[in-house]
């Protein structure tokens, strides 16, 4: 079997995960100016992304400058990064379908309170976006499902770039 195109070279992998990346917490960004607000597990599995652009930004560099060892471990990284980041997208899709529970701060029932000094109170407290209610669905899959597939696929390119190393 040939392929064709341009092969998977540790530049290559670098650049598409930097530009996946942006592009990945771009949209997160619109669905949020849009009025979709993201929920504590929402933001927390930003952090993969936040991480990984600067470092596929580099190892891009270094793979560019001959650097192979430097983009190998970069590249490793975010693959690593990226299944940490599934993971917690799993947890979260996990949540939404009520599977597992979720953080008690953004999930579950709601605590009755016994006064209004006790409302006024946990109104202080309250995070008003749930993390077991979906907000947005987009082709029958909530943002965290497609971060599964989004993290998944990112960290299966990093890893297949590393391991080739050229």
């Amino acid at each position: 079997m040939t392929h064709k195109g341009a092969p998977l070279t540790l530049r290559n992998a670098a650049v598409v995960i930097l530009l996946f990346s942006i592009a990945t917490v771009a949209g997160a960004w619109i669905y949020e100016a849009m009025g979709y607000l993201p929920c504590e597990l929402c933001l927390k599995q930003r952090i993969p992304y936040y991480i990984a652009t600067p470092v596929a930004a580099l190892a891009a560099v270094w793979a560019h400058q001959g650097r192979v060892g430097l983009a190998r471990a970069g590249l490793t990284g975010i693959a690593v990064l990226f299944f940490v980041g599934a993971a917690l997208a799993v947890y979260h899709s996990g949540v939404e379908w009520k599977i597992f529970a979720g953080p008690s701060n953004c999930s579950g029932t709601l605590t009755k309170a016994v006064s209004v000094d006790v409302f006024l109170q946990l109104l202080q407290s309250v995070k008003v976006v749930r993390c077991d209610e979906p907000s947005l669905w987009v082709l029958g899959l909530t943002l965290s499902n497609w971060n599964v597939l989004i993290s998944l696929a990112l960290a299966g390119i990093a890893l297949s770039a590393a391991r080739r190393g050229g």
